[in-house]
């Protein structure tokens, strides 16, 4: 194991890294797709928290249904939007890092909607007592409300990233795993097994797993400012 970490460290310096290459594909296609699904899922979460209309419930039903849609599912839906003979054929996207981001924003935008959901109604009661107490307006009450849920919000990020950089099948799919173009950390741990090279998949793994937490760090420490 010690002789595959060194090899993975030798990858990673050597000049024109591969392993470099990866993983600043899987950052792009990780944080884009984060960053996107949470501008489209947390206005919708805060909506669906605060709001009271009929057929809340059955959204709050399908919201939760398509936070569990399968991957390959959704890659398999993208494949079919972005192929040749497909509605969005003409754009020319398939097989590129930003069909991945869309797969991946299709599979977390259900999560970060249903999560942030869950967070807003159930602080919202709270605040809007005390916001009434005080006289603030809707504006300021809203502040107050996204204040108070700032730590859950946070979490929904997490969560959002952490789907987004340990996804393998929609990316397979409408990424397929183009050497120097496509190929991110999980789809090169999937073809490392596949050719039985056990140790370098488990060393990819480890890479993995200390990119995430590194971004969720940085992330924990832009909170800790926060709060």
């Amino acid at each position: 194991m010690l002789e595959t970490l060194h090899t993975i460290v030798k990858l990673l310096f050597q000049p024109d890294s591969e392993l470099r290459q990866i993983i600043g594909v899987t950052l792009r296609m990780s944080l884009a797709s984060t960053a996107i699904a949470c501008v489209l899922g947390i206005p919708l979460g805060i909506l669906l928290g605060l709001g009271s209309f009929r057929g809340k419930k059955l959204i709050l039903r399908l919201t939760h249904t398509l936070a569990g849609l399968p991957p390959v599912l959704a890659g398999l839906l993208v494949f079919f939007l972005l192929s040749r003979s497909g509605p969005l054929g003409r754009w020319k996207l398939l097989y590129s890092v930003g069909a991945m981001v869309l797969a991946q924003v299709l599979l977390i935008t259900p999560i970060v909607t249903g999560l942030t959901a869950a967070a807003i109604g159930a602080r919202a009661p709270a605040v809007f007592e005390t916001a009434q107490g005080l006289g603030l307006s809707r504006w300021r009450y809203g502040v107050c409300l996204l204040y108070e849920c700032r730590n859950q919000l946070f979490s929904v990020l997490f969560t959002g990233f952490g789907r987004a950089v340990s996804e393998v099948g929609a990316a397979q799919l409408v990424g397929g795993n183009v050497q120097y173009k496509t190929r991110v950390m999980t789809t090169a741990i999937v073809l490392e097994t596949n050719m039985g090279r056990f140790d370098m998949a488990l060393g990819l793994g480890l890479v993995l797993l200390l990119i995430s937490f590194l971004v969720i760090s940085a992330a924990q420490l832009l909170q800790e400012r926060v709060s």
